[in-house]
């Protein structure tokens, strides 16, 4: 039977990718975004700095703030990139959220199984408002240069469907990916950032798992979050193969507004493997950026049984405003 060797978690944010001396245009992005969720609710920019103003969040977007979180969260990706190297599984299923790049409102699966034979990353659009298309050093980039094809793994792909159908979950598949809003039929920055960054395009042979985290109506709950990996660990345990696999959840934490406590809160649950938080926060919490939380539920859930606990290896708040908006980076392994 194949075998779970490595759970890891990883944010994904455009910050990531552009060097702090320009933060400040993810701020001024900030300030033009209409549906800013904080809390549970939408507020406007002006709203979050007026009520946020007792926490002196000006003295989390200094410069030194902004180089000093940057490079922690470089050192981090880092020490992900080696914990899979050394790791050295033969295959792993990627946890994300698709924002449009794949799936459209024509057809948008709650929880979707891509087992094709390879997938295409393309470079990101100059249209995108980020700074991150001509800015980003091409090292630290979370696309391609070219379209790149990277390696499915169709036959545990296969199999993950008809495990998951078999224990009371209705999958959506694909073997060809949907056009999304660029006609591009290309997977998302959340699985580009783990082949660009983890994997250093060196790409194992995976299986994409979508969750529609950012969609309403049919994202899917938070409980129903955690029992996907826990089912996805029982198909691994099930596979008659000798392959050794990972799974890696791309996503989170809190943003585009930054909510600390409530990411706290999330990274004490995950470390003392506490379903009940996890699966009963509110779900009004847990939308916008905010709803990639769900990716690392379902690994926690795929990581309950294992033996393994929880390393954080970082948690760095990168703020850019005054209003605490900004992405909140966090990195971690089960092994």
């Amino acid at each position: 039977m194949a075998k779970l060797v490595l759970g890891l978690g990883s944010s994904h944010g455009p910050q990531l990718a552009l060097p702090p001396e320009h933060w400040w245009m993810r701020r001024d992005w900030d300030r033009k975004y209409p549906e800013l969720w904080y809390q549970g609710r939408v507020v406007t920019f002006d709203e979050l700095v007026d009520e946020r103003a007792g926490e002196h969040l000006e003295h989390e977007t200094t410069q030194d703030t902004y180089v000093n979180r940057f490079n922690a969260c470089q050192q981090a990706i880092g020490t992900l990139s080696e914990t899979l190297e050394q790791a050295a599984p033969d295959v792993a299923i990627i946890l994300g959220d698709d924002q449009h790049e794949c799936f459209l409102e024509d057809n948008m699966p709650s929880i979707s199984v891509f087992w094709g034979d390879s997938v295409d990353a393309v470079p990101l659009s100059p249209d995108n408002g980020s700074g991150e298309f001509s800015l980003a050093p091409p090292e630290l980039s979370r696309f391609p240069k070219v379209r790149t094809a990277y390696p499915g793994a169709p036959d545990l792909g296969r199999h993950l469907i008809g495990h998951l159908v078999e224990h009371g979950f209705d999958p959506a598949h694909t073997r060809q990916l949907p056009a999304g809003h660029r006609g591009e039929h290309n997977i998302g920055h959340a699985f580009s950032y783990v082949y660009r960054r983890l994997m250093h395009d060196e790409v194992l042979p995976h299986v994409p798992v979508f969750l529609n985290t950012y969609y309403p109506p049919n994202q899917p709950t938070l409980g129903r979050s955690y029992a996907l990996g826990k089912a996805l660990r029982g198909a691994i345990e099930a596979w008659d193969s000798d392959a050794r696999v990972a799974i890696i959840a791309s996503g989170g934490l809190s943003h585009f507004v930054i909510e600390e406590a409530l990411d706290r809160q999330i990274i004490d649950a995950l470390q003392h493997k506490d379903e009940a938080t996890l699966t009963g926060l509110p779900v009004a919490w847990f939308n916008s950026g905010n709803s990639e939380i769900r990716n690392w539920i379902a690994l926690a859930g795929a990581m309950e049984d294992t033996g393994w606990d929880m390393e954080l290896i970082d948690y760095v708040p990168c703020y850019r405003s005054e209003a605490g908006t900004g992405c909140a980076m966090a990195f971690a392994t089960w092994q």
